[in-house]
């Protein structure tokens, strides 16, 4: 690789004799330039997704994990006391940082991204909710189930577990699945290269033979196609990571609470989400590069098999 990258810098030197080989104009130029920038285009998007993926996942684990509601289903005339006598519990409780219970407001506002705005909610039997927080330690999960089955029988300790596993889990695909975008992209960038670069030394044919005649080797007429090839993918990813890193900063995008775990939260999170922070806006700037050392690698090998060939 590192000999394939030197080799393409010192490209950039140019031999204007050399570069008369190559038509600067013409299908294979337009198919070139087009895409490159269509790839590079996608290839932002991928990434983004790729990268928002990724710290979904880790909101979402570190939301959740610091986190856990204990859940009281009792009468009606016993749930206050009820909800007392845990707080009580968790005050006393190591590793607890704080716990409130959340109001009835707080409830039916949790319930209605589910079940809409006129649900009757006040005459349906809701548990109350508890919400707390944990210190950095945690606490000792099995000690507080066991306190809470004696001195509180109808409170039920959940550590959103089963929410945080499969949250993480799907955010871990999808960040896979931008990378594996990334990789698709790379292989058909290469082949639609390979392809307008076999066009052009087809249409070219009668002019290598002249340069033959004439004493010119194989490496110098193929480093003519490698540096307009080379030079024309740059130029397109290039203009194809622009306009996709402008289209990324024009996405919605809010900032969702990292103790947010609520269905409507998550989803809005990772719809106005997906884009680019602080430093990561540097990495699609390595697209174009990639994309030249790829057009570089394809274009050269194509040159180098199809003129030993017609030798």
């Amino acid at each position: 690789m590192k000999t394939h990258l030197n080799r393409m810098l010192g490209l950039l030197a140019g031999d204007a004799q050399a570069d008369r080989v190559v038509p600067p104009t013409g299908f294979t130029a337009r198919l070139t330039l087009f895409s490159a920038g269509a790839m590079a285009f996608l290839a932002v998007f991928a990434l983004a997704l790729s990268m928002a993926s990724g710290r979904l996942a880790e909101r979402w684990s570190d939301a959740l994990s610091q986190s856990a509601t204990i859940r009281i289903s009792a009468p009606d005339d016993q749930i206050e006391m009820q909800v007392q006598a845990v707080l009580e519990i968790l005050a006393t409780t190591p590793g607890v940082h704080s716990a409130r219970a959340l109001g009835i407001d707080e409830q039916n506002a949790l319930l209605e991204p589910w079940f809409g705005p006129d649900l009757p909610l006040d005459t349906l039997p809701i548990p109350r909710l508890i919400e707390v927080l944990e210190d950095q330690g945690g606490f000792d999960e099995t000690g507080l189930r066991n306190r809470l089955a004696g001195e509180a029988p109808g409170a039920v300790l959940d550590n959103h577990t089963r929410w945080r596993a499969p949250l993480v889990h799907a955010a871990g695909r999808l960040r896979i699945l931008g990378l594996l975008s990334i990789g698709i992209i790379t292989i058909a960038t290469a082949m639609i290269i390979t392809l307008a670069a076999n066009a052009a030394l087809a249409a070219n044919a009668q002019v290598i033979r002249v340069l033959r005649l004439v004493g010119a080797r194989d490496a110098y007429i193929a480093r003519a196609f490698v540096r307009r090839y080379t030079l024309r993918t740059l130029t397109g990813a290039g203009i194809g990571t622009l306009l996709g890193l402008l289209a990324v900063a024009i996405l919605p995008s809010t900032n969702i609470s990292s103790a947010s775990v609520s269905g409507a939260d998550i989803s809005d999170s990772f719809l106005t989400g997906l884009g680019f922070q602080g430093a990561g806006w540097f990495w699609p700037l390595l697209i174009p590069p990639v994309a030249a050392l790829v057009a570089f690698i394809a274009t050269r090998q194509t040159a180098l098999t199809t003129l030993k060939e017609r030798s």
